[in-house]
């Protein structure tokens, strides 16, 4: 991991940047990506961005957010992001069932359609057109769009975390996540779909 102390001009500019913006500090996989300056810099605005600027309203971006940190089993990312996502208001009960891999009892037709799309697009790397036209009955193109980049984004944020064996924040902080015996060699599905009714 990058250590301040050691940083070359170039990188503490770019370590400054990032700890003066909505962040406040160096985190998670920029501990890393601060080893390429260049990329480090990029990364954190469109980070910045998609997470506090884009035109999704935060209980939907921090759904598909742990969503996509349940998927990639990326503790860091898990544990951080769930503690947000019950700040905006996600049913502690969707977050827990989302972290254990069952079905979630989401009543919030527009955040069902959220779950829908995301968990499509984790686990095919597409969307069906039912799903996706689902989604657009509740959110307008732009939204759907950044929706699309935040799972990109933070699927980039978890493979970085993961490969990296970025340590959880508080090195006292127990595993959130409970990881199948072969997590290294097999990717489990672990985003149930909604039942139809």
């Amino acid at each position: 991991m990058a250590d301040a102390g050691t940083l070359s001009d170039r990188q503490r500019a770019v370590y400054e940047k990032i700890v003066a913006g909505k962040r406040g500090q160096l985190a998670g996989p920029f501990r890393v990506a601060l080893y390429s300056p260049e990329l480090a810099d990029r990364w954190q605005a469109l980070g910045e961005f998609l997470r506090y600027d884009s035109s999704l309203p935060p209980m939907l971006s921090e759904l598909a957010i742990i969503m996509t940190g349940r998927y990639w089993n990326a503790q860091v990312e898990w544990l951080i992001h769930a503690s947000v996502a019950a700040e905006v208001g996600i049913a502690r009960d969707v977050i827990e069932a989302i972290r254990n891999g069952v079905v979630p009892e989401i009543k919030d037709a527009e955040q069902a359609a959220i779950y829908e799309f995301t968990r499509e697009l984790l686990e095919f790397g597409q969307v069906g057109d039912d799903v996706y036209q689902s989604l657009l009955r509740h959110i307008d193109t732009v939204a759907l769009v950044e929706l699309t980049a935040l799972v990109g984004y933070y699927s980039m944020v978890a493979m970085t975390l993961n490969a990296h064996d970025v340590p959880l924040p508080d090195h006292g902080t127990a595993a959130p996540l409970d990881l199948p015996a072969n997590a290294e060699l097999i990717k489990p599905t672990c985003l149930p779909a909604l039942a139809t009714e």
